[in-house]
């Protein structure tokens, strides 16, 4: 069993090294899903389900990545997309993931549970920036939020739409899981064998959510699981009359992230939305649902002319995202595929691994026969 960054290719390669490196509740965490997390096994597995088609002869030495989305143009089809919670799983969090995205020129995310402040991301890291927004019950504390974006001059705000209540992430009842961590009988030979987690967490900056500390404690300074967390603090009741007022109070570029059917991504261009997110929250919350890729194409034909379209969830590969491009979505993202990067070696981590994936994604390309984004299409897949 490998120990070392530079002996880490894959992301089966980065989870490993971050289970070595985390406490149990930290790593399930991140590496759970909702019930029997069929869903979660479900969104990488659907990508098998079609094979690329490569032309050949096509004079591939020079080849264009970049794609434009919410905005703005990136330089890659991939982006981070937001994650909570991230200094928990190392010290460097949403810091270390902001680097990532400058050298790599792509978008990334914040969430309203991030480590670290709007204000901090926006005066230190030029690249395009996304603040993922949960709907609170505390409209305070909502229009704090879209405000200090306003202030602050993010580029995009994604409402995630696919949390009205916790899904069942039975991993964390088995691991003690909460945030801010505690200790429990369960827990606590985990966290006693990994010292350097544990040195970190106690003597670095405190733990703190930001955006949240001087509206409500739980999250910060009273312990609660995540799941109870969207249970109790976010806003069951919203509606698409909700989306309108947000859409409305922000005025730029309003992304959902969550939408899975035709229907509703209908409906997401009638609130005034430029952009989805075709996703299930990582398999973190509906068991049994569809997975992105699955569901990509109808979502994309009846829509994709008008909104664009993005994969988010079970992305592990540079081929997974060029059949999610070659489906017809205008670019990909994903949460694990960096943040087991990141809890395996910090900023370090999440380049090698954004770099890895840019490096399949340019082979896969040349492979394929294409020079730019635009010539992939499903003339290149096969369903077996």
């Amino acid at each position: 069993m490998f120990k070392k960054l530079k002996n880490c290719h894959n992301s089966k390669d980065f989870r490993t090294l971050a289970k070595q490196r985390l406490p149990s509740p930290i790593f399930h965490y991140i590496d759970g899903g909702a019930d029997d997390e069929i869903t979660l096994l479900q969104n990488t597995k659907s990508f098998e389900k079609c094979d690329l088609v490569p032309n050949i002869l096509r004079s591939v030495e020079k080849i264009d990545t970049s794609v434009s989305i919410m905005g703005r143009k990136i330089n890659l089809p991939l982006f981070f997309s937001p994650t909570a919670l991230q200094r928990l799983f190392h010290h460097q969090g949403e810091r270390a993931v902001g680097k990532a995205a400058e050298k790599f020129g792509t978008f990334f995310g914040i969430s309203s549970l991030a480590t670290v402040s709007i204000e901090e991301i926006a005066k230190n890291y030029s690249s395009p920036k996304m603040f993922q927004l949960y709907v609170h019950k505390d409209k305070g504390l909502n229009n704090s939020m879209i405000e200090k974006c306003i202030e602050n001059d993010f580029d995009a705000i994604a409402v995630t739409v696919d949390t009205i209540v916790g899904g069942n992430r039975e991993r964390d009842f088995y691991t003690g899981f909460t945030s801010p961590p505690k200790l429990t009988l369960n827990s606590l030979i985990s966290f006693a064998t990994h010292p350097s987690w544990g040195l970190n967490y106690v003597f670095r900056e405190k733990f703190q959510l930001p955006q949240l500390q001087s509206h409500i404690k739980e999250g910060t300074n009273v312990t609660v699981s995540v799941g109870d967390y969207f249970t109790s603090m976010l806003d069951q009741n919203m509606n698409w009359k909700t989306i309108e007022e947000i859409n409305k109070k922000w005025g730029k570029h309003l992304c959902l992230k969550g939408i899975m059917s035709v229907e509703d991504a209908k409906k997401a261009i009638d609130v005034g939305a430029s952009t989805i997110m075709v996703s299930n929250h990582g398999g973190r919350q509906l068991d049994g649902s569809r997975a992105p890729f699955d569901q990509l194409a109808e979502i994309v034909d009846a829509v994709g002319d008008k909104i664009d379209v993005i994969c988010d969830g079970g992305i592990r590969r540079g081929t997974h995202v060029l059949k999610a491009l070659s489906v017809g979505a205008k670019a990909c993202s994903g949460g694990r595929m960096y943040l087991y990067a990141l809890a395996a070696a910090g900023e370090a981590g999440v380049e090698r691994a954004m770099g890895l994936m840019l490096e399949e994604i340019e082979r896969g390309m040349k492979l394929m026969g294409c020079t730019s984004i635009s010539d992939l299409g499903r003339h290149n897949l096969r369903s077996r």
